[in-house]
């Protein structure tokens, strides 16, 4: 449980980071061409959302039993 968690926050951090940042390439797609949004804006705007990802993945490393209180609960 604990390592498939781990992999999800992964692949949600790989989905924002270039150079393979899928979502920001889809946030670039869909912005009106109007607005003038660039990569450097929408990669601007996720590096927070970044910074919060290594956090929790720090944090569910040193405290596995963030992740797998929950589960425990539900079995015994």
């Amino acid at each position: 449980m604990w390592a498939a968690m781990m992999v999800c926050i992964n692949l949600q951090m790989a989905f924002q980071t270039p150079p393979m940042a899928m979502s920001i390439f889809v946030c670039r797609g869909t912005a009106p061409p109007e607005l003038g949004v660039t990569m450097d804006d929408i990669i601007k705007g996720v590096i927070p959302f970044i910074v919060l990802i290594i956090f929790c993945l720090v944090l569910c490393t040193i405290f596995p039993q963030i992740i797998t209180w929950l589960p425990e609960k539900m079995i015994g």
